[in-house]
């Protein structure tokens, strides 16, 4: 679904000579200010009976403009004086200062927005815009929820909800406040984060939606901005989060969590003593085979084990590749990052695994292992080692960092086998579980 906007752009230039001139000279003044001429689909309200309409996205999707053109849309009326469907507006941010300086006056904000013979009036000692047809707008701070009691609303915007440290508090505040009109209404702008309260928001009935990544407002960005930021996190979980704007979820009990993650994450691994690759193999092939885990982790272990740190360096997995394809993947990823070990799980398979990278390559150094507990109880202990802070990511992890945060002590809680990490916890358990018992083992002394 294209914009007015985008229309325009694409037609011939005949249709566009012809609409420009049809309009007139009113027209083509109030043509900036004709915001759904202009917008994006996820700017525009959807259709239908809902009580709060979350704007989901991106760093820099046009959520904020979103916001302050609903706004508009709600307060104004046909002509400057006339009456809109609200009149008593609740703005409500993180701070005060993210209040006045992002929805306000920001370069998306209100003021912005407004065409000048509706532009409000910021009268900063009461923390109020006015509008020329009498509408008001109060600016509320979300570290402050005992300031929402008392006032009382009919349309609100709420900025970066999932960022606020009292989300909860404030947002209840502010339902008890939205009781004026015969339908008030809240549109909520907000990067996701994994909150209670934007959990909770996202699952009432009376919650639509719209969503968009980054991406979709790049006409209006820097391609600078773009490149680095793709460049940086790309295929990372925080990447998902903040350019794709997507909630990832945290379940119950997980043995990693988004944060924990997050905290874990470099970008440039230092020097390392040891490389391995390790392999979850897939005995089936085609569209509907599991995936086959291929992930690639170093290790600085000098000194005692207490000391080491570890280094997940790539996660290579294939799909429906067959046996000879993920040998290949493999063997390749060995000679990409010059690892020393290629790691392997025997349970299904056997010595086919074995004869089946030989093929590939006769030399590789070949180590099998089996899995007598199950992938959960495996998991444990290397998730240990992230909770102990010695474990690090760098960038590029984001499906394998995904099942991470799906598995639990009770087992895998998402679609399918958690090949990726089941491989994770191979290559993990090699350089830095095996290797610390092999350490501590006492040694025989010649006399």
């Amino acid at each position: 679904m294209k914009s007015g906007a985008d229309w325009l752009a694409s037609a011939p230039a005949a249709v566009r000579e012809e609409f420009l001139s049809d309009i007139g000279e009113g027209g083509l003044c109030a043509l900036p200010y004709l915001f759904e001429f202009w917008a994006l689909p996820h700017q525009l309200p959807p259709e239908g009976d809902w009580r709060a309409w979350v704007v989901m996205g991106g760093r820099g999707a046009g959520k904020t403009r979103a916001g302050a053109e609903w706004v508009r849309s709600m307060v104004e009326g046909a002509r400057p004086l006339d009456q809109g469907a609200a009149r008593r507006v609740a703005l409500v941010g993180e701070t005060y200062d993210q209040v006045r300086d992002v929805m306000i006056f920001g370069d998306s904000g209100i003021l912005a927005c407004s065409p000048p013979d509706r532009r409000p009036k910021w009268k900063a000692s009461e923390r109020r815009l006015i509008w020329p047809n009498g509408a008001e707008a109060q600016a509320f701070s979300a570290s402050d929820p005992e300031a929402l009691r008392g006032p009382q609303f009919d349309a609100a915007w709420v900025d970066e909800l999932a960022k606020w440290k009292k989300a909860g508090e404030t947002w209840d505040m502010l339902q008890f406040a939205l009781r004026l009109g015969e339908a008030p209404r809240v549109c909520v702008t907000t990067t996701p984060r994994n909150v209670a309260a934007l959990r909770d928001l996202l699952a009432s009935p009376s919650t639509v939606m719209t969503h968009a990544p980054t991406e979709a407002n790049r006409a209006n960005l820097a391609a600078s901005f773009l490149e680095e930021v793709r460049a940086r996190y790309a295929g990372t979980r925080l990447g998902r989060q903040e350019l794709e704007g997507v909630l990832m979820s945290d379940i119950e009990g997980a043995l990693w969590t988004s944060g924990m993650l997050e905290g874990a994450l470099v970008a440039v691994p230092p020097d390392l003593d040891r490389v391995v690759v390790a392999l979850d193999p897939s005995v089936s092939s085609g569209a509907s085979a599991d995936e086959c885990g291929i992930v690639v982790v170093g290790a600085k272990v000098q000194g005692p084990p207490q000391d080491w740190r570890a280094y997940v360096l790539a996660d290579r997995t294939v799909k429906g590749a067959g046996p000879a394809g993920w040998a290949r993947a493999a063997i390749a990823a060995m000679e990409e990052f010059g690892a020393e070990r290629l790691v392997a799980e025997v349970n299904q398979g056997g010595q086919l695994v074995e004869e089946v990278l030989r093929q590939v390559d006769p030399l590789v150094p070949f180590k099998p292992v089996h899995a007598a507990r199950g992938k959960a109880a495996r998991a444990e202990p290397v998730a240990a080692l992230y909770e102990q802070g010695k474990v690090f990511h760098t960038r590029g992890l984001g499906a394998l960092e995904e099942q991470m945060c799906l598995m639990t002590a009770r087992g895998f809680e998402g679609q399918g086998s958690p090949d990726r990490v089941d491989a994770l916890v191979w290559a993990l358990h090699e350089l830095m579980i095996a290797a610390a018992v092999q350490y501590k083992r006492p040694r025989l002394r010649v006399l």
